[in-house]
């Protein structure tokens, strides 16, 4: 009997443990050490998050941190990085709540500096203030070895002092 016992103990944790690995993949989650405040990491969700595979990046930004509109989105990564992204399959998704799926806006230009290690977005209108925003990153290919790579996002606004102003950051982990 405790033969019995022990056996569907064990099992059942084993069981319990694999749909809360895969789910951790997809969501910032918890840093005991390093990193930014809690208050500027941004949520994301990875298709993948393999090394050595293509993946989508879905980095989210919440209407609350946009309290100016966006005329420029700029995301700043770790020189170590080894990842490539295919800049044809970049695309902005505005608004979209509990019920409305968010909306993609043209964009007007992409720039991806790979010796600086960051990828400019220019929408063709400025992003009203107050509007989520979802960058979708398609076809991008993961570097080789796994990792924690911090992701900075940074927006200049409209008529303003042509200075970026930073937004938060995203936790992204390959595995």
């Amino acid at each position: 009997m405790k033969r019995i016992l022990s056996t569907l103990l064990v099992s059942s944790c084993l069981l319990t443990g694999v749909p809360i690995a895969s789910l951790a993949q997809g969501m910032p989650g918890f840093t005991l050490f390093g990193g930014p405040e809690q208050k500027n990491q941004l949520n994301f969700r990875l298709d993948s998050g393999k090394s050595g595979t293509w993946d989508r990046y879905r980095l989210r930004i919440p209407a609350n941190k946009l309290n100016l509109a966006v005329a420029q989105l700029s995301i700043f990564y770790p020189n170590y990085y080894k990842g490539s992204f295919d800049t044809e399959k970049i695309e902005i998704r505005v608004g979209g709540g509990s019920s409305e799926k968010p909306e993609s806006i043209p964009i007007d230009e992409i720039v991806w500096d790979k010796e600086n290690n960051f990828v400019e977005i220019y929408p063709a209108e400025p992003i009203p203030a107050g509007n989520k925003i979802e960058v979708v990153f398609s076809n991008v290919r993961n570097p080789r070895f796994g990792g924690m790579y911090h992701f900075n996002a940074n927006i200049r606004t409209p008529g303003d002092v042509p200075l970026l102003r930073y937004i938060g950051t995203w936790l992204l982990t390959i595995e």
